[in-house]
């Protein structure tokens, strides 16, 4: 009886710290999404923790004890930030290997496709992140430790790029993945917060426009 109590415990402990685990990384994403949030509200001097206290609703010194310092709350903004922007696209969604696509489908068909709805989303359903996101690069440009955090997320997305753009077969894919970023990055910046806020393309125009690119690239 008394192995079985203890046994009970110990269960009913474990079960215990997995929800204690689980509130908290609730908590950090409340704190990360709510700062991002007031980024692209209020921009970077909106951003304190109090202020993300009082707009999540928190009880004040939440925000501090899980990000001590300002340079810890923007780091924890960017890792948020390129967790839901890798979300864009489920894994059904995402661009098949060229080898699989070869099997009666246009690889580079599917990777426009598949970019396509993405850029789409980030500038239609996501546009308060992307104004976050230029909020961060501007403060990163003045924060070394931010500056190098920051870098190292954008690696994240430009490496699977450039993975792609060899599959495709393409003789330079670390310039050819860099000039499909900077062409997605100019077309976000000018849809989010340029000339073309209030003209963004639709999915359609942005398949053609990367179909263009990637058969230039590929010179097919």
């Amino acid at each position: 009886m008394t192995a079985h109590r203890t046994a009970a415990s110990a269960s009913a402990a474990s079960v215990s710290a997995s929800a204690a685990s689980a509130s908290a990384a609730s908590r950090a994403e409340l704190i990360a999404d709510t700062a991002l949030g007031l980024l692209a509200e209020r921009g970077m001097r909106g951003l304190t923790h109090r202020a993300v206290d009082e707009a999540a609703g928190l009880p004040l010194g939440s925000t501090s004890n899980h990000a001590r310092t300002r340079a810890a709350l923007l780091k924890a903004a960017v890792r948020r930030l390129a967790q839901r922007e890798s979300e864009v696209l489920t894994p059904d969604e995402m661009p098949r290997s060229a080898g699989a696509a070869r099997n009666g489908a246009d690889p580079v068909a599917e990777l426009a496709d598949a970019l396509s709805l993405a850029l789409h989303r980030s500038l239609t359903a996501q546009r308060d992140l992307l104004i976050a996101r230029y909020e961060l690069a501007l403060e990163a440009t003045r924060r070394p430790e931010l500056r190098e955090f920051y870098d190292a997320t954008g690696r994240g997305f430009r490496e699977p790029l450039e993975a792609m753009m060899t599959a495709l077969g393409s003789t330079e894919p670390r310039r050819h993945a860099r000039s499909l970023v900077a062409w997605c990055e100019g077309l976000m910046f000018s849809c989010a917060a340029g000339a073309d806020h209030d003209a963004v393309p639709d999915r359609a125009t942005l398949r053609t426009g990367f179909a263009e690119l990637l058969r230039g690239m590929l010179n097919e």
